[in-house]
């Protein structure tokens, strides 16, 4: 393990970033294409309703599965560092209190979940004829949120190890099993919206099987092992603060949810929970390049900073950013030139394009100013700095986009609830700058 993880050190960073970036991103895009080929068959075999309920539930799905992803976030920081560090036997703790915790806290939340379904679907916007649809989306991949937890967990500690091909494929088989069976659910078998639903919850199984295969039998040294599952009341408090800083981000994007479909719903009803659930499935297919880097470079920084090597560290973030921003501009300037074609791929309702159309212009306005918070928040969680990463994590919902969503449509209608998302990431990456900037000197 020591072998594999010492190249962080000494390897050329760009060919590093590269390595780590390529094959992250490109387990994001086929889970990105998983989401919307989910939504082209919804869209296209059940309705704009169906779409909708989608875009109501989602959010809570990944609100609980977050904490797989927090817990994976948190430890991968404290084992990329005690990697750097040669301290192994950190490690494997790190590993077993992950464990116990992710699955633990994901069972507890299921049940909870169960027991209030219709409050939490209606909160989050499940209004209207919305509701019925909804409730039935999330009772059947409620099923599967503790095995999405486990898997999304799993990867980062994956990537942690030095092994980013088989942490792409964490992302990739969940994908893959999920394009194969909508299909057959939903076409051959005529089980329409609570056939994608199921095949969303048989993907998050496969992907949770393949990652227990990996620490079972393949070639990780995170072994599973009743020694290190004992509970670490030190190590848990360092997994729960690191971890904060994700659960933090995708509560505040709950939050958000709550915020926008209830806005959307009050100013455009069932048809503008439709425009953004298209927005939104296209917004996360065109950021996987920049997601990508911004996990790519993580385990280099943590690995770095462990090993006390502040100019690698302070390199590595001056080319994710330099990279991350040329490929945004890129995205945007396809996003401009290709919006009809890209919303004509989800529906054929002449209405539903009309209106999504100058949306998705207005929502993706400031998307080359991305990469500056993502990767200013990614590197403060890599090095163990809690507070900062908090901050920067929660600036473009909770400081910006919450705020902005809440107010501009008192003045603008529906229109201002597009033009609050590039606000909002203006804002975010102005004080991610100034922090990389005054507070680390990094760039």
């Amino acid at each position: 393990m020591g072998e594999r993880n010492s190249k962080f050190g000494t390897d050329p960073v760009g060919s590093l970033l590269f390595q780590q970036a390529v094959p992250a991103a490109v387990g994001i895009l086929v889970l990105s294409i998983y989401g919307i080929v989910d939504t082209i068959f919804v869209g296209r075999f059940v309705g704009s309703l169906g779409i909708a309920a989608i875009t109501v539930v989602l959010p809570i799905s990944f609100l609980i599965s977050s904490i797989g992803m927090a817990i994976g976030v948190g430890g991968a920081s404290m084992i990329s560092r005690a990697l750097g560090d040669s301290n192994h036997e950190r490690a494997y703790s790190t590993f077993g209190n992950q464990l116990g915790l992710t699955m633990t806290l994901g069972v507890i939340f299921v049940v909870f979940g169960m027991y209030f379904q219709e409050p939490i679907v209606k909160l989050f916007g499940g209004k209207g004829e919305v509701l019925i649809a909804a409730k039935e989306f999330f009772t059947i991949t409620l099923y599967g949120v503790p095995f999405l937890a486990w898997a999304m967990m799993s990867n980062n500690v994956i990537r942690a190890e030095g092994y980013p091909k088989v942490a792409m494929f964490t992302l990739i088989v969940p994908a893959v099993c999920n394009i194969i069976l909508d299909p057959i659910f939903i076409v051959v078998l005529n089980m329409g919206l609570a056939g994608a639903a199921w095949a969303t919850t048989l993907s998050y199984v496969a992907s949770a099987g393949y990652t227990l295969w990996f620490f079972v039998y393949g070639r990780s040294s995170m072994k599973i092992s009743l020694k290190y599952l004992k509970p670490n009341l030190l190590i848990l408090k360092e997994i729960s603060s690191l971890g904060s800083v994700t659960l933090a981000r995708q509560g505040t994007v709950s939050v958000l949810a709550i915020v926008l479909n209830n806005v959307l719903f009050n100013h455009g009803g069932e048809m503008a929970l439709s425009v953004y659930g298209i927005i939104n499935r296209v917004m996360m297919f065109a950021n996987f390049p920049v997601l990508g880097i911004t996990q790519g470079f993580v385990p280099i920084v943590g690995y770095n900073y462990g090993a006390r090597k502040k100019d690698r560290v302070h390199l590595a973030i001056r080319l994710a950013l330099r990279y991350a921003s040329l490929i945004a501009l890129g995205i945007f300037v396809a996003i401009l030139a290709f919006t009809a074609t890209l919303v004509e791929v989800f529906t054929n309702d002449q209405l539903l394009l009309e209106e999504t159309v100058p949306a998705m212009r207005r929502v993706f306005m400031a998307t080359p100013l991305l990469a500056f918070s993502l990767i200013g928040s990614a590197y403060f969680q890599a090095v163990g700095k809690p507070k900062p990463a908090l901050l920067l994590a929660l600036s473009k919902q909770g400081l910006f986009l919450i705020p902005l969503v809440f107010v501009m449509p008192m003045v603008f209608g529906l229109e201002g609830v597009w033009y609050a998302f590039p606000l909002a990431d203006t804002g975010a990456a102005a004080i991610s700058y100034f922090y990389l900037k005054k507070g680390e000197g990094a760039l």
